[in-house]
């Protein structure tokens, strides 16, 4: 059994990635959110009210899953500090995160920089890390993705929800794949 805890639950996107992981049946979830309430169809997971920026209910959440997944906004240089902290405390090394599109542009859009910040502390940090950057978030009814590596041009459009969650799916499934990598995902 793998233990995932979805980190920034309550958002569009890890909506579509709860459900993507309810279909693996070797998955126990764990969903993180500051409000549960606003966590929609959670099943059987175990769900956690807590704060990202408070290190004590990061590092009690963290303690025993296998497999990290962080989906947030806001201060991302600082949650994601806490993340790094909880996961090298309590020896959990697999982090799947959710960061931006054109977080590697000059000069980069302000509203990025929290994104680049979140990406460049889990590449610093010794942790097994998938981070994706994905483009504009669509509610398309498709799976239809093309990935590239960072130092490539960013390709493609806007891309479903549902493929990304698809692939985040893939990641859980093969968690050796994809490691040290930070990758665009669009819709070719």
């Amino acid at each position: 059994m793998k233990k995932v805890i979805i980190i920034g639950a309550s958002g569009s996107l890890a909506t579509v990635v709860i459900e993507e992981l309810k279909k693996q049946n070797e998955v126990e979830l764990t969903l993180f959110a500051r409000n549960k309430n606003r966590i929609s169809n959670p099943g059987d997971a175990n769900i956690i009210e807590g704060d990202t920026n408070n290190y004590d209910d990061l590092k009690n959440s963290i303690a025993g899953q296998d497999i990290v997944y962080v989906n947030l906004a806001g201060n991302l240089d600082g949650m994601s500090k806490n993340i790094i902290k909880a996961m090298q405390e309590t020896g959990v090394k697999r982090i799947i995160a959710i960061s931006s599109i054109g977080i590697f542009d000059t000069p980069i859009k302000p509203a990025l920089k929290p994104y680049r910040a979140l990406s460049d502390n889990i590449e610093n940090s010794d942790l097994d890390y998938t981070i994706l950057r994905p483009d504009w978030f669509t509610n398309a009814n498709e799976i239809n993705y093309v990935l590239t590596r960072k130092g490539e041009p960013e390709i493609g459009q806007a891309i479903s929800r549902k493929s990304i969650a698809a692939f985040v799916g893939e990641l859980v499934k093969n968690p050796g794949e994809y490691i040290g990598e930070n990758l665009g995902i669009s819709k070719p």
